[in-house]
């Protein structure tokens, strides 16, 4: 295995791992808990990966398919582009509030869907991202470019949207182990 797959496969290997371990011993109530209005929960935190992951997958996924079929090999490692780096930097947490961004609208989560819901869709979606990896990795994921599907005009390679979405993925399980934090605080008051 290439060392920049192995990395992307020990970001994910992490991603899930913070996962079970925010989950761990959280139940429905505090799982579904607020701060404010306005505010997600954990479980809309990981509905939201859920969903985004699910669309980036079904962006990414013509073109690589299309790749694996042309025979259109690795050339050099899946590494962002200077653009696409910055953005997958700018989605790492912790969050600041000048890189804060409103969800697009369809990819956001669900009004308080069920934790275990929300859970397995997400790790269910976190499986699929594995799966593309593993799928393409021999691909040219550093030349082979997709559509992003929430700023149609930019165009991302295949490498960056993996790094997109293991950013992702760190950014909301930071924030959804915050918001578990402050429900466990609340509830002890």
């Amino acid at each position: 295995m290439h060392a920049d797959i192995a990395a992307l496969e020990a970001d994910f290997d992490a991603v899930e791992q913070d996962a079970r371990a925010l989950l761990e011993g959280l139940d429905e109530s505090t799982g579904g808990w607020r701060s404010a209005a306005g505010t997600w929960s954990v479980a809309e935190c990981l509905d939201h990966l859920a969903t985004a992951n699910t669309v980036y997958l079904r962006a990414m996924e013509p073109n690589a398919a299309r790749a694996l079929a042309r025979g259109r090999l690795r050339r050099r490692p899946a590494l962002p582009g200077l653009v696409g780096g910055w953005f997958v930097r700018s989605l790492e947490p912790p969050v600041k509030a000048s890189t804060r961004r409103k969800a697009p609208a369809v990819i956001t989560p669900r009004v308080a869907p069920p934790l275990a819901d929300a859970a397995r869709a997400f790790f269910a979606s976190h499986q699929a991202v594995r799966a593309f990896l593993h799928r393409y990795a021999g691909t040219d994921l550093a030349g082979v470019r997709f559509r992003n599907p929430f700023i149609g005009v930019i165009h991302f390679r295949l490498a960056t949207g993996l790094h997109v979405l293991a950013a992702h993925e760190r950014r909301h399980l930071w924030q959804a182990r915050r918001v578990r934090d402050e429900a466990l605080r609340a509830a002890a008051a």
